[in-house]
């Protein structure tokens, strides 16, 4: 099926390009994201049956077919993409100790990273807090931002954006996507994979594109496919229109619990009707970005007259617009909201319906009206606390603009702006013990604030540019306010912090903060004049203006109008021209940072930020056979939804956890420990910073909070999950993780598996795994089982103290993946589902992971 038939010539403006026509194959209704997908296909040579599986497609069919994709480019950020880099490095390495090239391991499709992910938002509400967060940044970072100037100059093809341009997922939309791939005279889909769960936004633009793990994107970036189940795809019908006090964020949050609800895990979503129509691209990406937090693996809205309005607006070529465009019409790809395609299952929105909301306090998916929003809070127990007491439960600690969700749709952040006008204009400020933070995906917000003359405002109300970065949406908060601090540590405060964020899981946006809620930018200025989540912002005042009149959120709250005249007014397409001419060239710290090129990474043995992981340490050209596991003890036993951040926290290092005395042991001063994010470079901080999350509950040490648990061949002595691995292994004892429903949620963090790998964890056991986490297992070579439907650990009665056996891997060996296996813990005996769910998944575990397995290959054809 997948010969020369589907070749085509499509003309576009005055050129002819070559493409692999789909409608040769696909019926007229399949789903727009399964056309890109069957277009990779015939364009790879993929073998007939992958093909059948795609143009064959059935609604409600069973998904049991696999198809090997290969990516158009890898799209990266530093956090994920110094770790990436440090494996390619090693396998260099481990590729000349091998007796091979190491200029083998070198991309072979375009690897872009952005550094996004590394500034913290130390210094606020001052007018040089961009100036000293960024001097900041470069002092923590040097070492890791000097090793990516060596990746740069080393490998071809792999694009680094320095610090300070913006924000990965707005760069990729405002600039970087195309859409549509040119290459010579070919043309086809930009089929984007990335390494942070948020590559989806760019699915707003009308391009396929999710996050997969980092070791998954080493193998991509190595010419290797990526091999996915092909999906079930859910239809969402949106139609009506946005209600005026209702935002795009509103929605977002509204489509989270709607499609959380139905459940979308392994599936794709599309968006159809005659509400999309309705809604800018900067809506959509709003709602692609949270893709993730839905679950799906992807949230497509399909190409359209928009789609080529916002390509044009932001600086691309009117050829390339054209070219997109046309290949869209000629592939099915071009939204008709009148013929939807034919789906699994759909879904319906009226936009009319959405009302002001938040979602918290530790999840996305559980969105609160707005005017249920004080009472929601007020429904949590807590500790009494002085009635004199200021800050107190409730108190509002963090107010941050941020994140890649929000904080460049116009609509929102000028609604942001005009509100503080109005609030700064009527007297109000912000509570003292607030930390207000604004920090832009994208550096063309500061320029139509600036043009709009919004600025003034957000400044007099604490909100200064603190940087141009993930920042708070990351957990890169920084200190709270030091009083907030003390009262917190003094009275076991609930204090929260409210962020224009797509992720408020415990733990993540900083220690000191138990509630996290999610709102829209100018809900974020509201709460942080309020101070408090303990106050209905529907019915009561704000606070009082300088006369003593009480001023409410309804007589600020902007006019739906009044955004859409200051857009229509200020934001010009030369801005986004100015704002990426220069995307590419970094300040002259960046500059100063001089590296040379060379086939091998000169690894420095004291360094703190970058070191060889010993994965491939000892390394043979054939794998070993499939052994397996014996004797395990069960590591940590946790509950649902237990999700990357609490296996492997990105925040603050705290100076007594396993990795901050392992620095401090090393010299490092403590308060230049850092954040795990920024040290993901070194194996040493990472493998001890494994179930450390600081909210991180295990039912192995009940009534402990924290990466504490049981050493059972200490008698049962509970120490941190670091020192009892280690006794494991020193033991040669493996070990297993006990799990709920969904573990893994949340981010593509490869340190998830990486760092449970390398403390001899061999196998997790959970009812359910999120995408992308499991694969990252399986990318390690730790074994995802999954429990039967209706079983468990606690309906099948273990304690977790059990010493565990696996039976039934030996057929991994001979390729073969069997169904179940048996799964012996103390006198209980079970089945367990295998989760390799593909013949390369098997691959990859019979190998020891992706990387050995990738190393051989290309072994294989160096030698």
């Amino acid at each position: 099926m997948s010969d020369v038939s589907t070749r085509a010539t499509l003309r576009a403006g005055s050129r002819e390009w070559r493409i692999h026509r789909v409608s040769e194959l696909a019926p007229p209704r399949l789903p727009y994201s399964l056309r890109v997908i069957l277009e990779n296909l015939l364009r790879h040579g993929a073998p007939a049956g992958q093909v059948r599986a795609v143009a064959g497609w059935e609604p409600r069919g069973e998904r049991t077919a696999a198809v090997d994709l290969h990516p158009a480019r890898v799209f990266l950020h530093d956090t994920n993409g110094v770790p990436a880099l440090a494996d390619l490095a090693a396998m260099r390495d481990a590729m000349a100790a091998l007796g091979g090239d190491p200029g083998r391991i070198n991309p072979a499709i375009p690897a872009e990273l952005v550094v996004d992910h590394s500034v913290i938002a130390d210094v606020f509400g001052r007018p040089d807090a961009l100036a000293r967060n960024t001097e900041l940044e470069y002092e923590r970072n040097a070492e890791r931002y000097r090793f990516l100037r060596w990746g740069q100059a080393s490998l071809d093809g792999f694009t680094v954006v320095p610090p300070g341009k913006g924000i990965m997922h707005q760069i990729n939309v405002e600039h970087l996507a195309r859409v549509v791939m040119r290459r010579g005279d070919e043309a086809y889909p930009d089929l984007c994979l990335g390494t942070d769960s948020h590559t989806t936004m760019v699915n707003g633009l009308g391009t396929l594109g999710w996050g997969i793990g980092g070791i998954e994107a080493e193998a991509a970036m190595l010419g290797q496919s990526v091999t996915i189940l092909v999906p079930d795809v859910v239809g969402v019908r949106l139609h009506g229109e946005l209600p005026v006090a209702a935002t795009a964020t509103d929605l977002v949050l509204t489509l989270t619990e709607l499609l959380r609800a139905h459940g979308v895990v392994g599936k794709i979503v599309e968006f159809h009707g005659p509400g999309v129509t309705a809604l800018p691209v900067t809506d959509r990406v709003t709602i692609s970005n949270m893709s993730p937090e839905f679950g799906s693996t992807a949230a497509l809205f399909p190409i359209d007259a928009e789609t080529i309005r916002y390509l044009r607006f932001t600086g691309r070529s009117d050829e390339h617009a054209d070219l997109v465009e046309a290949y869209a019409r000629a592939q099915g790809l071009w939204h008709d909201p009148g013929a939807p395609p034919v789906y699994t299952a759909d879904l319906d929105l009226d936009l009319g319906s959405v009302v002001p909301s938040i979602a918290g306090p530790r999840r996305p998916q559980d969105r609160v009206p707005l005017d249920a929003a004080k009472a929601a809070f007020r429904a949590g127990a807590r500790s009494p606390v002085p009635a004199d007491q200021e800050i107190t439960h409730g108190t509002v600690a963090i107010a941050a603009i941020t994140s890649c969700t929000n904080t460049s749709n116009p609509s929102v952040m000028i609604a942001a702006g005009l509100l503080a006008k109005k609030a700064a204009e009527r007297g109000l400020r912000t509570k003292p013990w607030v930390k207000t933070t604004l920090s832009p995906g994208s550096r063309v917000v500061m320029d139509y604030y600036g043009e709009a003359g919004l600025t003034p405002y957000l400044e007099r109300l604490g909100f200064t540019l603190a940087g141009f970065g993930c920042m708070t949406c990351i957990g890169a908060s920084g200190p709270l306010v030091e009083e907030v601090s003390r009262a917190v540590a003094e009275h076991d405060l609930d204090v929260a912090a409210v962020l224009s964020g797509n992720r408020n899981f415990e733990g993540r946006i900083q220690p000191e903060v138990r509630s996290s809620y999610l709102a829209s930018p100018p809900l974020v200025v509201a709460y942080a004049l309020a101070g408090t989540m303990d106050l209905d912002l529907t019915t009561e005042p704000l606070g009082l203006d300088p006369a003593g009149r009480p001023v409410f959120l309804k007589d600020i709250w902007p006019a739906p109008e009044e955004v859409r005249d200051v857009i229509e007014r200020v934001i010009r397409p030369e801005m986004f021209t100015r704002a990426y001419a220069g995307v590419l060239d970094g300040d002259e710290r960046w500059h100063r940072l001089d590296v040379t090129g060379s086939a091998t990474y000169p690894w420095d043995p004291a360094s703190t930020y970058v070191r060889r992981a010993p994965y491939l340490d000892g390394m043979s050209p054939e794998p070993p056979p499939v052994t397996g596991i014996a004797g395990a003890r069960v590591l940590v036993k946790l509950g649902d939804f237990i999700t990357t951040d609490h296996i492997s926290p990105p925040g603050a290092i705290p100076p007594s956890s396993p990795a901050g005395r392992y620095l401090t042991g090393l010299g490092v001063p403590r308060h230049r420990l850092n954040t795990y994010a920024s040290r993901r470079g070194n194996h040493e901080v990472m493998m001890r910073g494994a179930f450390a999350n600081v909210r991180l509950r295990n039912e192995l040490a009940p009534g402990t909070e924290g990466g504490l648990t049981p050493d059972f061949l200490d008698g049962g002595t509970i120490t941190t999950v670091y020192e009892a691995a280690r006794a494991y292994q020193r033991a040669c004892v493996p070990a297993v993780v006990l799990a709920g429903e969904g573990y893994g949620a949340g981010s593509s963090r490869d340190w998830a598996a990486k760092g449970p790998a390398l403390l001899g964890v061999k196998a997790v056991i959970a009812k359910s795994f999120e995408r992308i986490h499991r694969s990252n297992l399986v990318g390690m070579g730790i074994l995802p089982l999954q429990f039967l439907p209706g079983e468990g650990a606690a309906e099948l009665g273990l304690s977790g103290r059990e010493t565990i056996t696996v039976h039934g891997l030996a057929a991994l060996g001979d390729g073969h993946v069997p169904p179940a296996v048996t799964v012996t813990a103390g006198g209980v005996t079970f089945e367990a589902r295998v989760r390799l769910d593909t013949a390369r998944e098997a691959g990859y575990y019979r190998h020891g992971g992706i990387m050995p397995y990738v190393l051989r290959d290309l072994l294989r054809c160096s030698l």
